[in-house]
Formats: structure tokens, sequence, C-alpha cells
């Protein structure tokens, strides 16, 4: 196999797959493939110098809540330091909003994901601080008052402060629909929240003095469902140097991200402004979760990446046989699927962030509508492909990855998080198709198949088995609900498959290094779409076993 790292891989995608440099200068604010390699260098010096060698230490002590107080792990405060005089917060938040100077850079975003999938490779319960905050920034920069924007922004920017997204309560989880989240007005023209949140990332934590929450609530007038919700932003600490109402009241005993605080918040009469329209608070907090979700993708890459990593270094020098276990050919399958498939899902949330980049960029509209398309399927299918490469990645060590010396243990652990937050894979699936999908009529879907026809004749089997599915989405599905749901994640999965051949056949063609490794998944993997295809088309096999109304 090609011994390419992480860090040339994501130069070589941004600068040869995607283009970025050519889109930086259609945009008017050109990025050349040299300041590009030099950012993703500086990013990888900091995930493997600073965030590498503290990880498992880091996993092992976790956070804890002592007397009110939540305590991170040791190394994250000089960690956290060095993220803050690297000015990585800024990269991609933008320099002013309406005239307010931001202090941000402007980058690209898919330069910021790349960035993250390094940082995350090197801790994930690191990098989900700063993965919320640059959410945070997003929807205040669009949503929130000059005044709001003048307050907040700059030091969000920087890393002084981070966000928080307070959606889930005990009672409503993807339901928002149940909120119960009070948002009182004060008479002043502020608010006073009460309620309780859980499950928030880095709720509190000892690397900034301050933190800002966003949150959602009902107000006193508020229509039922997800019409009446608000969304309000609530400092730790309020501008006079008083401690707002707010606590943390336990963090949550995790399976992984040990060092990442999970909290359990209560707002207790604390004193809020209202961000965007009143009881038009999905609108803004959307914001923020489609920022999240690209993301959250990018995780599952970087835990592909960890577990790659982590399984060639052990098999490179474990002895068995008399030769070492990376030239047994059962070892390198796993280890070519790990890395093929981690290769994919890494170019492919590129794709979606570079039609990000267009749309915001270029203003184009196609391109909007290319994320959007994307968007639900990098979400899932990398997350899962996440989890996936982390168990092959124990297998590779074999007794060892089942002991949690060897680190394979933790990227399991910290990777299975990943399908579910921010929208469970379930749910991407369900948007993609009645969402995305039936919007259009598949407008954009065929669209895009017939730019993976075009990349590659070896990807026609699997394109074919694209529309079919898609026809069948758009008759069967569109005529009976329980249809579509039964077979949306199939759906998504299949899609996941085709689009990630796609990129890797792109990659060969713009340099030969890659296409062993192409070769590879187009014959061993590719064909994973067509099974799904067939599993979209026997819904009725599931729709079975409902029980009866």
């Amino acid at each position: 196999m090609t011994a390419t790292t992480a860090a040339e891989d994501l130069i070589f995608g941004l600068t040869r797959v995607i283009d970025l440099p050519g889109l930086t200068a259609a945009g008017g604010a050109p990025l050349g493939a040299e300041d590009i390699a030099a950012i993703i260098g500086e990013a990888d010096k900091f995930a493997r110098e600073i965030l590498w060698p503290n990880a498992q230490a880091a996993d092992r002590q976790g956070s804890h809540l002592e007397n009110g107080v939540v305590r991170t792990p040791d190394s994250y405060k000089a960690a956290y330091r060095a993220w803050i005089e690297g000015g990585w917060q800024g990269l991609a938040a933008p320099a002013e909003v309406g005239g307010i100077e931001t202090g941000g850079q402007g980058l690209p975003q898919s330069l910021w994901m790349a960035v993250s999938e390094l940082v995350t490779t090197g801790d994930m319960a690191f990098g989900l601080c700063p993965l919320l905050t640059i959410g945070a920034i997003e929807a205040i920069s669009r949503f929130a008052t000059p005044a709001q924007q003048a307050a907040w922004l700059p030091r969000m920017t920087t890393g002084e402060w981070t966000g928080t997204m307070c959606l889930t309560e005990p009672q409503a989880g993807s339901d928002l629909s149940q909120v119960r989240t009070r948002a009182e007005p004060d008479g002043t023209g502020g608010y006073r929240i009460t309620g309780e949140k859980i499950y928030i990332t880095y709720g509190d934590h000892d690397l900034t003095e301050n933190t800002l929450h966003l949150i959602l609530a009902r107000l006193p007038d508020a229509p039922p469902g997800t019409r009446g919700i608000s969304l309000f932003a609530a400092p730790k600490l309020l501008p006079d140097g008083r401690r707002n109402a707010l606590r943390c009241g336990g963090l949550e005993k995790k399976m992984g991200i040990h060092a990442s605080p999970t909290c359990v918040m209560l707002f207790e009469g604390a004193e809020a402004e209202l961000v965007g329209e009143p009881n038009r608070g999905l609108n803004a907090m959307f914001a923020m979760m489609n920022s999240a979700r690209l993301g959250v993708g990018v995780q599952g890459v970087a835990q592909g990446a960890r577990a790659q990593a982590l399984a060639e270094a052990y098999a490179g020098q474990r002895v068995q046989g008399g030769q070492p276990i990376s030239r047994h050919p059962d070892v390198l399958r796993m280890l070519a699927e790990i890395r093929a498939i981690t290769l994919a899902g890494r170019l492919l949330a590129l794709e979606a962030g570079a039609a990000l980049d267009r749309a915001h960029m270029l203003h184009d509209a196609g391109a909007e509508a290319r994320v959007a398309l994307l968007t639900p399927i990098v979400k899932a299918w990398c997350t899962d492909r996440g989890v996936d490469c982390a168990n092959l990645g124990i297998q590779v060590h074999g007794g060892m990855g089942f002991v949690e010396d060897a680190g394979a243990a933790q990227v399991l652990r910290d990777a299975r998080i990943a399908p579910i937050y921010e929208g469970t894979n379930g749910i991407q699936a369900l948007d993609l198709v009645g969402r995305k999908l039936f919007r259009d009529g598949g407008a954009q879907m065929r669209a895009l198949l017939e730019e993976v026809r075009a990349a590659d004749p070896r990807l026609g089997p699997a394109v074919a088995a694209m529309t079919r599915a898609t026809d069948w989405m758009l008759d069967r599905g569109l005529k009976d609900a329980d249809a579509a749901q039964a077979s949306a994640a199939a759906y998504l999965d299949a899609a996941g498959w085709t689009l990630g051949g796609w990129m890797l056949a792109r990659a060969a063609a713009a340099d030969t290094r890659y296409a062993p490794l192409a070769a590879f998944y187009l014959a061993r993997l590719l064909p994973r779409a067509a099974a799904r295809v067939e599993e979209i088309e026997a819904a009725d096999s599931l729709l079975a076993l409902l029980p009866a109304a």
C-alpha cells in the first residue's frame, strides 16, 4: 500500500482533488498550494506533538466535578493555551460581521475540516471543544444582533470563550417539540432561563474563564411544538463579573470520550438574551447543527485515521510465523480496508467542504444544494465507517487490542458516540430521503450520480444500483412513508459506498500513488453498495415485522 500520511492525503485532497487554490482564486481570496501545505503541516505538528502523547493519559484521568467545578485532564490546560496562541479557533471564522471586526481569518471551511481531522485524530475528546465553539460562532454570525455580535464574537473567535449547544432534555432527545425549558421576560429587555439540559459537551470546564451557552427554550406565550421554540444566549459569567444562575449538576458516565466533560446543565433563572426572532429558534440552531454535522462526519474519519495509525504501526513490528503480521494476507486485508475507507471518507468530507466554500464564496445555488445533499451522507456514512475501522483496528492487534494499553480499544469507545449525536444516523437517513431526495424529485442525486458515472467505468455497476434505488424510493417510498423509512438507512449507506468509490477514483486519476488503493476499494468494497440496494428492495420483509396498528 502507498505509505502516505494523513497530512499528505489532506494536502493532496485539498490541492489536487477539490482544487482549493482554484476555488479561492475564483472567490477573490487566493490561497496557494504552498499556503495550504504550511497550515496543514502546522496543524499536524500541533496534533502530534501536543495531543497524541497525552491522549491516553487524558482518557484515563477523565474530567471530574469537584466542589461545583469541572476539572479537565491535567494536560488540557497547556494544550488549550497552545490552541489559542496558534490562532486555530479563528481559522475559518469570519474576519468581520456587519462591519464588526471579529479577529477571524475567514479561511475556507474545507481547510478547517482538514485541520479538525488532524486535531480529532490526536485526541477526539479535546477536539470536541473547538467543534462546538465554531458552531456557536456560525449561529451568532448569522442571527445575533450587531450589539450581541460585538460583545461575543471577538472572544469566541480567539478561543478565550467557548460555546455550547443546549438542546437535549431528559424527555426531549430527537423530538425537540417536547422541550420544556422556560424563558421569562425580566422586564428590562432580557430573559430568565429555567430548565435542565443534558448531554452538554463542555457545558462547564476549567479551560477558559467564560462559556456562552446557546439554549433552546419556550417563551410564556409560545405556541406548542417546534414552532414555539426560541434561541437564547446565557454566559457563565455576566458582563459585570457575577456568576450567572447556571451550573453543572453532574457529569455523564460515558463509554468513551472520558476526557470531554459531558454535563447536565441546570439553568436556575439564568440571565439570557434572545438570539434571532421569537419562536424561530430552530432556524438559528440548525445553522449550528449543520456545521456540527459535517464536523462529526470528520470525527468519524479521524477515528478511522487513528485506528489506521495504531494498527499499521503494530502490524509492522509484530512478528508471527517468522514475519511481521502486516504481510499476512488477512491482516493485509484489514489494513487495506481501514486505509481505503478512511481515505474515501476523508476525500468525501473535503468534497462537502468544497461545496460549502463554493456556496459561501461564489454564491453558487447549485453548491448549496450539493452540500445539503452531502451533509447527511458525510455525517452518517463516515461515522459508521469510523466505528467499523476502529473495530478492525482492534482485530489487527488481536488480544493486545482488547486491553487498554495498546490504545486501540479507546478508539472504538470514542468513535461509538459519533453515529449517535448531532442527529442519529437513522435521522440523517430520513433527512436524506424525506427532505433532500423527495424535495426535488431526485434531481440533485441524479446529477451527482452522472458525475460519478463519468469518473471511472468501474463505478458503473454501483451507479446503476443507486439509480435503481433512487427510482424505487421515488416510486414506492413517496407512496408509502413506512417503506421509505424502512429503506432510508440502506439508501444512505449505498450512497456512501458509491461516493467513496468516486472520490478514490478521482484521487487515482490525479496521482498514480493512489491507484492500487482505489483498485482495491472498487473491486472489494464498492460491491457493498449494490448489496445495500437489495435491502432497499426488500423493505416488505421489515415492514412485515411491524405490529398491527
